[in-house]
């Protein structure tokens, strides 16, 4: 019984990996293609109920943008190593490629 439960969950941890469905992919990999493009931040301030003041930055900046990849190879690359396949349009083609 407990052989069973350990090939189960063996399995089941092994199906994990497999590949994702292309469209899942490819919304997955516009993140990463957007980012090989120009970096994202985000500045945010708050003032608390107590008077306290506080603040943050975040940054946002990848290896593919400092080396100069084009968003499209980045695009392409991730897409195949998530779903086994290309993608159905390059990510120029696509509205998330102009923001």
């Amino acid at each position: 019984m407990i052989r069973l439960w350990y090939a189960l969950s063996l399995l089941a941890l092994l199906s994990a990996c497999g590949p994702l469905p292309l469209q899942q992919a490819e919304q997955i990999c516009i993140s990463d293609a957007q980012l090989s493009q120009h970096p994202r931040g985000a500045v945010s301030f708050g003032v608390g109920a107590d008077g306290r003041t506080g603040a943050s930055v975040q940054l946002g900046i990848t290896s593919d943008y400092l080396l100069g990849h084009d968003p499209d190879q980045v695009y392409a690359a991730c897409v195949q190593r998530r779903a086994g396949q290309p993608p159905s349009r390059p990510f120029s083609s696509l509205p998330e490629s102009r923001q």
